[in-house]
């Protein structure tokens, strides 16, 4: 009988044990109720989802379908091969939709439309097939007959979409009426649970967990004066064995401590404070020395100005060579001053290569053949500044300088689905993969560096572009070997 009692003695059970037996009471319920709510919740909504799937199917394949006609015009307008790409491409597209069709010969009236759309549109498909081909054999009376036999029968299988979208659409807001029903309905059970089950848990809770409350509170009113300052707090005993009691009799053991520990904080902060005071002294020092070197270096734009007057004087004389010289310095120059951490454009980027090539065409008469195919719509797209011209720097020292015969630097810029991508491409020396490993890790070092470079290496290449977009692996070589070339790809990632 003592020891029944003692086991049922609730105040001298543990927070843990209390606790526990609350929560343990409830969980199962609370997690029979959600996991019922959300299974029927679940099963509404992905039958909301695919009543309309069929008519976004139908959508696709008409809009395909215009597709592949616009294509076979263009291409019967202009004969281009880009013309017969969009052909191409479009017909596959519109294949992919027909694959969603059915095929099987079935009682359904609107799954035996599909089939009959289907059949109608491979034979629409080998009608524009046929004029293609004419098309490309020069035949103008197969062609023209072709395409207007593909045009009629396109009418036909839009008429037939059309027809079976709108039977589609209108057995599939019937059920979306019933289903949207069915959610409301739910919504308003699944409340009433939730509402009956908050009640439940807070009478219960508040039942189980009223005597372990009382005792925190008087506690925290304790630990809030102490917070205030007053360590002179009395804190009454609870007279129960549970953790709060343990809490309670410590808790003016700590009063003590936490004198102490203020007064060694205080002395501590004062200490701190000394020393703040000594660094800024240091520190306006260092910024007075730093400020004392700039003010001995060169003034870059007494540089400018320089060959801004020189540029001037050679137009006087009539040396117009002389005049794009001085001009393409200057802006290669000023652009090089600007700090890496500043971004620009593609379009800098570019004009900076620009000004780059020319002037080392003029220092070697002419011998790189330098070539580019940009995007236009992409110069205005933001990039990390000198990532460009740093690897066409490369390409010329590490990959032509010394190569025998035509020296070649092309630069490409176009776009792809995610990415704009430059592609740096030269004949060069060419690298072997683990060289190009080496690169890419930052694990190789030069035996010696080109005098008149700009001092950026592609692994500061690397490190910036992976930190301006917060993305690796933006930054790839490639080449067969050593005598087959080398071509350096950067990705810019593009918002989707």
């Amino acid at each position: 009988m003592k020891r029944l009692s003692k086991l049922i003695d609730w105040n001298n059970r543990s927070l843990q044990v209390k606790l526990m037996a609350g929560f343990m009471l409830t969980l199962l319920f609370v997690l029979g109720v959600n996991a019922f709510m959300i299974i029927n919740v679940n099963t509404t909504v992905n039958r909301l989802e695919q009543i309309y799937v069929s008519n976004l199917n139908l959508d696709g394949l008409l809009g395909s379908l215009g597709s592949v006609q616009d294509a076979m015009t263009e291409y019967l307008d202009t004969k281009s091969s880009d013309s017969l790409n969009k052909y191409y491409q479009a017909e596959q597209d519109f294949r992919n939709h027909l694959d969603l069709l059915n095929k099987k010969p079935v009682s359904d009236p609107m799954l035996l439309a599909e089939k009959n759309i289907y059949n109608l549109s491979l034979n629409y498909l080998s009608m524009v097939e046929d004029t293609i081909n004419a098309k490309r054999g020069r035949d103008v009376e197969q062609y023209s007959l072709r395409y207007e036999l593909a045009s009629e029968r396109k009418t036909d299988v839009e008429t037939f979409i059309y027809s079976l979208n709108n039977a589609r659409f209108k057995s599939n807001n019937d059920d979306y009426r019933v289903l949207l029903n069915s959610l409301k309905y739910m919504e308003l059970v699944n409340i009433a649970i939730l509402v009956m089950t908050a009640v439940f848990n807070l009478l219960l809770m508040n039942a189980l967990i009223g005597n372990v409350t009382r005792p925190l509170r008087d506690l925290s009113v304790a630990a809030r004066e102490v917070s205030e300052g007053n360590f002179d707090v009395v804190v009454e005993p609870t007279g129960s064995e549970d953790e709060i009691g343990i809490l309670s009799k410590t808790f003016a053991q700590m009063l003590d401590s936490i004198k102490l520990y203020v007064v060694r904080i205080r002395e501590s902060l004062q200490k701190e404070n000394a020393m703040k005071e000594n660094e800024l002294l240091m520190e306006s020092r260092m910024k007075d020395a730093q400020l004392k070197l700039l003010q001995a270096q060169i003034n870059p734009h007494f540089l400018f100005n320089t060959l801004n007057a020189g540029a001037q004087l050679a137009m006087m004389e009539g040396a117009d060579k002389t005049v794009v010289f001085i001009d393409n310095m200057a802006s290669f120059f000023r652009y090089n001053i600007r700090k890496l951490d500043e971004d620009t454009t593609l379009g800098e980027e570019l004009s900076l290569v620009d000004n780059y090539i020319y002037i080392l065409n003029v220092r070697f008469s002419g011998e790189i053949r330098y070539t580019k195919t940009i995007d236009e719509s992409l110069e205005s797209v933001r990039v990390p500044s000198m990532i460009l011209q740093p690897v066409v720097e490369n390409a010329v020292n590490y990959g032509i300088r010394d190569l025998e015969g035509e020296k070649m630097i092309e630069v490409t810029c176009s776009r792809t689905e995610s990415y704009v991508e430059l592609s740096v491409w030269d004949n060069g020396k060419g690298m072997s993969r683990e060289r190009i490993d080496e690169v890419l890790n930052g694990e190789y070092v030069s035996e010696h560096a080109a005098s008149g470079g700009s001092g950026i290496g592609l692994g500061n290449v690397i490190g910036r572009l992976e930190l301006y977009f917060g993305e690796s692996g933006l930054l790839d070589i490639r080449s067969e070997g050593e005598g087959m070339g080398t071509e350096v790809v950067i990705r810019i990632p593009q918002a989707k």
